[in-house]
Parts: structure tokens; C-alpha cells; sequence
């Protein structure tokens, strides 16, 4: 019997977009999507603070993980208790295929229906590419901003980067931060020679919650960038959001 854990906020709404919400049996704090979907399902912790015991007691047949979100301990840790542990790592928009792929070899069988809502979002997902790619963009120099004191950003071969990089906007500093670590997001002194010629400068929604409070200290970072509060959730959630954000994108580059 299914019984899946997922540990990864974006993964849980798909796990619901593809029909398999009545098998989810645990979530983070941070699983919040769908809401009426997600409320009566246990949480056991946070993505990186799990609570070992809680999921050992809720018996999951698969638990599903992310690496830049979970700890490479705690998987270990997981695969120890028995259950198969399905590793995500989408670090671009065209990776949604291989996130819809793996829940497909790993559920449609059981569940057949997952088939039918994988090839939806897998349309939808294609219909907003090719929308990005069908126009050539101008090329903006912006800076991401998803935390402050310290400000971070984000290094160029992350999802989120990845995604701007559709219509055009290059994230700054041009750096690869590697497969895993705290080098995919960047600390920013704040005095950087290159803060003064952003194009853009945008103000993520999440993980730190900026807010019209922060506009004015964002300016002073980058005097001529035009600032900006973005959606969080639709730049950097995969899965059902994929599309949506690349629509979003496209509306503000075009803005």
C-alpha cells in the first residue's frame, strides 16, 4: 500500500495536483499547498529539523526529498527505516518533465490517474516554454534577493536563476554555486561594484518575506535597478506552479 511522506513544500502540492493526495500520510510545516488539502496531514517537522521518530511512526512506503531542502543525513536516516526515498533536484524549468517522469515510474501504476494529471501539467508546462522561447528577449542584469541581514541571492545554476534566465534576465554575481550547498545562494556585502549596474532588482516573496518596508534599503543596494516584490512561490516552486511561473515571468518582463 502507498503510503508516501513528502518532505518537500513543492512536491506535496503536485503530489495532490497528480491525484495521489489521499496517500500523503506526512508533510513539513513548510507543505502549506494545497491548504484544505494539506490540513489534516501530520507534519513531522521542518525540511531541515525532521522528526525521525514521528515519521518511523507513520510507516511511509515512499518519502519524497530535495537537495537543496533536506539534509543528507536525514535521507540516509530514511533509507535505513525501509522506506524508498525519492530524491528531486529540478535545477531548471525543463526539469518539471523529470520530476513528472519520477512520480509516474513510481505511482501511476498504483494509481493510474497519475498519468492523466502528468500529461496535463506536462502540456501546460511546454505551452509556457515555448511562449519564452519564441521571443527574443533584451538582456537585463538582476539581482535576486531572497534574504536579508545578511542579503543572499542566488547563483546561476539554481531553479530560480534558471528561470529568469527565459526571458532574458541574468542573475548577478555570475557564479555557480554546484550541486549542493550554501554557495548556491550567495551572501552580498553589499558594497559589491557591480550592485550599481542592475538592471532589476527583485524582492522574493520567500523565504524571508520582504514586504513595501524593504524597498527603500533594496534601492540603496542598487540605485538605478528598478525594485520590485515578486511572487516567491511562482519563481521557485516546480511541479504545478512551473507553468504558471514561467507565465508570471514572462508578464513581468513585458511590464
Amino acid at each position: 500500500m502507498i503510503r508516501i511522506i513528502s518532505l518537500v513544500p513543492s512536491v506535496t502540492e503536485l503530489l495532490f495536483s497528480l491525484g495521489l493526495g489521499p496517500w500523503v500520510v506526512g508533510r513539513t510545516g513548510f507543505c502549506i499547498h494545497p491548504p484544505k488539502g494539506v490540513d489534516g496531514i501530520p507534519k513531522v517537522g521542518g525540511t531541515k529539523d525532521l522528526n525521525l521518530q514521528k515519521i518511523r511512526q507513520l510507516g511511509p512506503s515512499h518519502v519524497v526529498v530535495n537537495v537543496d531542502e533536506n539534509r543528507l543525513e536525514d535521507v540516509a536516516a530514511l533509507r535505513q527505516m525501509g522506506a524508498e526515498v525519492i530524491v528531486t533536484h529540478p535545477c531548471a524549468p525543463e526539469d518539471n518533465l523529470q520530476l513528472l517522469q519520477q512520480m509516474m515510474e513510481h505511482f501511476a501504476q498504483e494509481v493510474p490517474a497519475v498519468r492523466t494529471q502528468a500529461a496535463h501539467l506536462l502540456r501546460r508546462l511546454h505551452e509556457a516554454l515555448g511562449e519564452c522561447r519564441s521571443r527574443a528577449w533584451p538582456t537585463r542584469r538582476v539581482l535576486y534577493l531572497i534574504w536579508r541581514d545578511p542579503w543572499m541571492t542566488v547563483a546561476r545554476d539554481t531553479y530560480i536563476s534558471r528561470m529568469l534566465a527565459e526571458v532574458g534576465w541574468w542573475t548577478w554575481p555570475p557564479v555557480d554555486g554546484g550541486e549542493a550547498g550554501a554557495a548556491r545562494y550567495p551572501a552580498l556585502a553589499g558594497d559589491e561594484p557591480w550592485l550599481k549596474d542592475m538592471d532589476e532588482l527583485l524582492l522574493s516573496s520567500e523565504p524571508y518575506r520582504f514586504g513595501p518596508q524593504h524597498l527603500d534599503l533594496a534601492q540603496a543596494l542598487s540605485p538605478h535597478a528598478r525594485v520590485r516584490l515578486v511572487d516567491g512561490e511562482l519563481l521557485s516552486w516546480y511541479g504545478p506552479r512551473a507553468a504558471d511561473g514561467l507565465d508570471y515571468l514572462r508578464g513581468l518582463a513585458l511590464s
